[in-house]
């Protein structure tokens, strides 16, 4: 209930109307069982119409009193709830799409979506009505009252069996914590295993993984349905408890209420009105025992999130240059995986003047696409430094670093949008001009024209309805979107036909004459020709750099025979050694 009082006391003023219609509803539906008394009492007795006419009147009036104030109290309610609810669900995204990404590559995807979802459990709870059945619990002291001054004798009944579901009620929600949180596991399980089987569907089939697939999904959902059993068990066994106790107070009324009436201390209008007061008291906990599990599955998701929003989250602050020129600089840099026995690489040092060229390579896990995430301020170094233009990085806002990256990464993935959106997301103030000046430059002016949708065709699934190549040029032409000063390029031509790679060759080279920095991780023996010095991540745990040729004025990265001629482009040099290797002597 902390989640319902922290709403409530956030608005003070709109709890206190809650309260206050509340108290004014619960008084009001006092008028039926008094009616039911009066009308026994006095109309059978003495059988005058107009007092039958009065009391029927005065009894609908209450009626239409009481639910025009419920009425009241579901609106207060859900404006209490409104801003809780926005900021519930506009938080949990804010954290999934603003956490480091190291950070987040440590949760399955599945667990990562039972968060968002959670905001919609927490949501379904703390609904108005679900609010306002709360809110009725305490007043049902005002029925035990009324009761209290009929006979004392059938008030203390009521309490007792009051008391003793109220607690079963509390025991059943301390029962449901663990199931539920395991509850939450096993579907945060279950959603990846249905990401794999969608997004990995032709995977699944080729490799004959249905099977294993089928048999893991099989033993996650009989946890799932034992779970669910266990805990609607709980809440039947619960709400049957609930139905059981109302029958035995009513008879327990009843058959104590008719002795006193046989003893004349209690009329037989009383009596009636007596058990419906009882029922009445015992009401709003029945309700409450009916939302047992919803708010466990709400407490449950509460707490996921809280935890979820403790992920280290990217900086929102700091440094930006008024201009980046394009140097860039590594002073002892070191990476290592959380737990890793040895550093992916350590005390790399180099410096590359503004509009220089490097080549990085090596086998695959030895580091390459690690290095590109922190230039690009995705992952932090273990240990050192990233400068640029004599700024630490990490001071640097990644909003506004991002900006200066012309980026490809090897694996792209897109958002689940249109190509226009995709391109757009970027750099939003592109116009069409500079949309169609991208695409020509990526080669994909063809499947724009070739597409019935053009540039508002969809992209599903993260770009997995696109080709591969459709994906890399695509990709090309995001990264241009930013016209930055440094150009960090992962394998852009792996997977590429001649044509495609072509297009790389002259993007990189037009780049390159145009003055910026390029980093390119590739195995590509033509973008290598256009380097003087390469990185070689193989040499562990110090990269090497490794100069290939003599200094030469104006390289180009070349292009083979059977591909597209490629004008050459000028850029300066990579400077610098790694540590232990003097300069100038950087074998």
């Amino acid at each position: 209930m902390k989640e319902l009082l922290a709403r409530l006391f956030s608005r003070p003023v709109i709890a206190f109307e809650l309260i206050v219609a509340s108290l004014f509803a619960n008084l009001l539906a006092l008028a039926t069982p008094m009616f039911v008394i009066q009308v026994l009492n006095r109309y059978i007795a003495y059988g005058v119409d107009s007092t039958l006419a009065t009391l029927t009147a005065g009894v609908v009036i209450a009626i239409v009193l009481e639910f025009g104030f419920r009425q009241v109290r579901l609106r207060l309610a859900g404006a209490v709830n409104a801003r809780f609810d926005e900021a519930q669900a506009s938080g949990a995204f804010d954290v999934l799409t603003g956490a480091k990404a190291a950070a987040m590559d440590m949760l399955p995807p599945g667990l990562r979506r039972e968060v968002i979802k959670g905001a919609e459990t927490v949501q379904a709870a703390y609904n108005a009505p679900n609010v306002a059945a709360v809110l009725d619990v305490p007043f049902a002291l005002v029925f035990v009252g009324a009761l209290f001054l009929l006979s004392p004798l059938l008030a203390a009944i009521a309490v007792g069996f009051l008391s003793v579901i109220f607690v079963a009620v509390m025991v059943n929600q301390l029962s449901l914590r663990q199931p539920t949180r395991q509850l939450t596991a096993v579907s945060g399980r279950c959603g990846t295993l249905v990401d794999s089987a969608i997004v990995a569907a032709d995977t699944v089939r080729a490799f004959n993984s249905s099977g294993f697939l089928r048999r893991l999904w099989r033993g996650e959902t009989r946890t799932l349905d034992g779970l669910r059993r266990r805990i609607v068990a709980r809440q039947g066994l619960l709400l049957s408890l609930t139905q059981s106790s109302q029958a035995l107070m009513s008879v327990a009324i009843i058959a104590i209420g008719a002795t006193l009436a046989v003893k004349g201390d209690l009329s037989v209008g009383a009596l009636i009105g007596a058990n419906i007061l009882a029922a009445r008291a015992l009401g709003p906990i029945s309700r409450l025992a009916g939302l047992t599990g919803q708010f466990a599955r709400a407490r449950q998701s509460l707490n996921m999130f809280r935890e979820f929003a403790k992920l280290p989250q990217e900086r929102m602050q700091g440094s930006a240059l008024s201009e980046y020129k394009g140097g860039l600089e590594f002073k002892d840099l070191a990476f290592a995986f959380p737990g890793s026995n040895a550093p992916l690489f350590e005390s790399l040092s180099m410096k590359l003047e503004p509009g220089a060229i490097l080549v990085v390579n090596g086998a695959n896990g030895a580091g390459k696409t690690t290095l590109a995430r922190l230039l690009l301020g995705l992952l932090e170094p273990t240990r050192g430094q990233i400068l640029v233009d004599g700024v630490d990085l990490a001071q640097v806002v990644p909003e506004w670093w991002r900006r200066q990256v012309v980026y490809l990464p090897q694996e792209p993935r897109f958002l689940n949008a249109t190509l226009r959106e995709n391109l757009l997301a970027f750099n939003p103030e592109l116009d069409d001009g500079g949309l169609n000046g991208l695409v020509r430059a990526a080669g994909l002016r063809s499947f724009i024209d070739h597409n019935p949708a053009g540039f508002d065709a969809p992209v599903v699934n993260q770009g997995d309805n696109l080709s591969l190549g459709h994906r890399r040029r695509l990709a090309l032409a995001r990264g241009l979107a930013t016209d930055g000063m440094l150009v960090v390029v992962d394998e852009p031509t792996e997977g590429l036909d001649g044509e495609g790679s072509a297009k790389v060759y002259a993007v990189m080279n037009e780049l390159a004459k145009r003055g910026r920095t390029i980093i390119a991780f590739s195995h590509d023996p033509n973008i290598i020709m256009g380097a003087r010095f390469v990185l070689d991540l193989d040499s562990k745990p110090v990269p090497k750099l490794k100069e290939t040729r003599p200094a030469d004025p104006t390289p180009a990265i070349q292009a083979t025979a059977a591909q597209a001629h490629v004008q050459s482009g000028s850029y300066r040099t990579a400077q610098g050694t790694a540590r232990g290797q003097p300069k100038g002597d950087p074998k």
